[in-house]
């Protein structure tokens, strides 16, 4: 699985480089969530045993992605199905945040905090098309949109569902 990830670089790096890319990326988005003093559980969502080893090692969760979710959404979905059953809010981030700090997560929880009701909170990523973070409250808000123009997706479904954005 790692050997399929971050193709794109493949002509700057090669698989192992790339997996050591992603492993240190998503070390420090899982750092800065533990640090921020706001998210009761992390969770990660992959069927790649080395993510779920380093998992075990930073003492997060693993939701074990099946083979028959259809992508990033359906594996969200599926996720959401199976661990959101009493949470009051899902927080979704990419795993390879490398500009991500705790200060960033506490301040969109500490948004949310301050507005009544449901909502989705989405982060753009530079571009103003992808989707950086994405806050849902409750969790099933909203279905998930990731890919290309995401930001605006969710945007259109948040508005759909009469939910504040």
């Amino acid at each position: 699985m790692l050997a399929q990830a971050k193709t794109r670089l493949q002509a700057h790096l090669d698989v192992t480089e790339r997996a050591q890319l992603i492993h240190d990326t998503l070390r420090h988005t899982v750092h800065a969530l533990q640090v921020s003093g706001v998210v009761r559980r992390i969770v990660l969502v992959t069927r790649d045993v080395q993510v779920m080893a380093w998992a075990q090692i930073w003492q997060v969760d693993v939701h074990r992605e099946t083979e028959q979710t259809g992508g990033l959404n359906g594996a969200l979905r599926e996720a959401r199905q199976s661990l959101c059953t009493s949470a009051e809010a899902l927080l979704i981030l990419p795993g390879d945040m490398a500009w991500l700090e705790a200060e960033d997560v506490r301040a969109m929880v500490q948004l949310a905090a301050s507005i009544d009701g449901p909502l989705v909170l989405i982060a753009p990523d530079r571009h103003e098309q992808g989707t950086n973070a994405l806050l849902l409250r409750p969790p099933s808000v909203i279905d998930f949109a990731f890919g290309p123009n995401s930001a605006q997706l969710h945007a259109t479904l948040a508005q759909t569902a009469g939910v504040t954005t």
